[in-house]
Protein backbone atom coordinates (compact mmCIF):
# COMPACT_ATOMS: atom_id res chain seq x y z
CA UNK A 1 0.00 0.00 0.00
CA UNK A 2 1.16 3.27 -1.05
CA UNK A 3 2.40 5.89 1.65
CA UNK A 4 0.59 8.65 3.19
CA UNK A 5 2.67 12.02 2.48
CA UNK A 6 2.15 14.83 4.56
CA UNK A 7 3.26 18.75 4.70
CA UNK A 8 4.77 16.99 7.92
CA UNK A 9 6.57 14.15 6.08
CA UNK A 10 6.85 14.47 2.31
CA UNK A 11 9.78 16.91 2.85
CA UNK A 12 12.11 14.73 5.07
CA UNK A 13 10.91 11.29 2.33
CA UNK A 14 12.53 13.27 -0.73
CA UNK A 15 15.89 14.36 1.17
CA UNK A 16 16.47 10.60 1.51
CA UNK A 17 17.65 11.09 -1.78
CA UNK A 18 15.92 7.81 -2.56
CA UNK A 19 13.38 8.15 -5.55
CA UNK A 20 10.60 9.05 -4.29
CA UNK A 21 6.62 9.25 -6.56
CA UNK A 22 3.88 11.61 -5.54
CA UNK A 23 0.55 10.95 -6.40
CA UNK A 24 -1.32 14.58 -5.89
CA UNK A 25 -5.27 13.04 -5.37
CA UNK A 26 -8.57 14.28 -3.71
CA UNK A 27 -11.01 12.12 -2.71
CA UNK A 28 -13.81 14.29 -5.24
CA UNK A 29 -11.69 13.27 -8.26
CA UNK A 30 -12.93 10.60 -9.91
CA UNK A 31 -9.90 9.74 -12.48
CA UNK A 32 -7.79 9.72 -8.90
CA UNK A 33 -9.82 7.56 -7.11
CA UNK A 34 -9.57 4.74 -10.16
CA UNK A 35 -5.96 4.71 -9.87
CA UNK A 36 -5.70 4.27 -6.30
CA UNK A 37 -5.72 0.69 -6.70
CA UNK A 38 -2.52 1.20 -9.61
CA UNK A 39 -0.83 3.66 -7.40
CA UNK A 40 -1.14 0.75 -4.18
CA UNK A 41 -0.10 -2.58 -6.54
CA UNK A 42 3.37 -0.66 -8.08
CA UNK A 43 3.75 0.91 -3.80
CA UNK A 44 3.89 -2.76 -3.12
CA UNK A 45 6.17 -3.76 -6.04
CA UNK A 46 8.80 -1.14 -6.24
CA UNK A 47 8.88 -1.49 -1.96
CA UNK A 48 12.23 -1.16 -0.54
CA UNK A 49 13.43 0.84 -4.01
CA UNK A 50 10.86 3.93 -4.58
CA UNK A 51 8.93 5.54 -1.96
CA UNK A 52 5.73 5.88 -3.24
CA UNK A 53 2.88 7.50 -1.78
CA UNK A 54 -0.10 9.65 -2.01
CA UNK A 55 -0.63 13.23 -1.29
CA UNK A 56 -4.45 14.41 -0.41
CA UNK A 57 -4.76 18.25 -1.98
CA UNK A 58 -8.19 18.39 0.20
CA UNK A 59 -5.97 18.47 3.37
CA UNK A 60 -2.47 19.21 2.23
CA UNK A 61 -0.93 22.17 0.21
CA UNK A 62 2.54 23.01 0.55
CA UNK A 63 4.03 20.59 -1.51
CA UNK A 64 1.43 21.27 -4.45
CA UNK A 65 2.05 25.18 -4.11
CA UNK A 66 5.74 24.60 -4.28
CA UNK A 67 5.53 22.37 -7.68
CA UNK A 68 3.12 24.55 -9.20
CA UNK A 69 0.36 21.19 -9.05
CA UNK A 70 -2.80 22.60 -11.05
CA UNK A 71 -4.70 19.51 -11.71
CA UNK A 72 -5.54 16.21 -10.60
CA UNK A 73 -4.80 14.04 -10.68
CA UNK A 74 -0.71 14.98 -11.11
CA UNK A 75 2.09 12.78 -10.40
CA UNK A 76 5.43 13.67 -9.91
CA UNK A 77 8.84 12.01 -9.59
CA UNK A 78 11.79 12.93 -7.74
CA UNK A 79 15.66 11.51 -6.95
CA UNK A 80 18.88 12.69 -5.16
CA UNK A 81 16.52 14.91 -3.13
CA UNK A 82 15.26 17.13 -6.24
CA UNK A 83 11.98 17.34 -8.68
CA UNK A 84 12.87 15.49 -12.08
CA UNK A 85 11.41 16.83 -15.11
CA UNK A 86 9.23 13.53 -14.62
CA UNK A 87 5.78 14.59 -14.64
CA UNK A 88 2.31 12.56 -15.32
CA UNK A 89 -1.15 14.36 -15.54
CA UNK A 90 -4.54 12.71 -16.00
CA UNK A 91 -5.64 9.29 -15.62
CA UNK A 92 -2.48 6.68 -15.98
CA UNK A 93 -2.48 2.99 -16.72
CA UNK A 94 -0.61 0.91 -14.83
CA UNK A 95 1.68 0.70 -17.68
CA UNK A 96 2.45 4.34 -18.41
CA UNK A 97 3.48 4.57 -14.46
CA UNK A 98 5.22 1.64 -14.69
CA UNK A 99 7.41 2.97 -17.78
CA UNK A 100 8.03 6.08 -15.72
CA UNK A 101 8.92 4.74 -12.40
CA UNK A 102 11.43 2.53 -14.50
CA UNK A 103 12.87 5.73 -15.90
CA UNK A 104 13.21 7.44 -12.87
CA UNK A 105 15.49 4.83 -11.52
CA UNK A 106 17.64 4.88 -14.58
CA UNK A 107 18.42 8.70 -13.95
Amino acid sequence: MAQTFTDENVHDIIATGKPVVVDFWATWCGPCMAMAPTIDRLAEEYAGTVEIGKYNMDEQNDLAVECRVMALPTILFFKDGKKTSLRLAGSQSYESLKEKIEELLKL
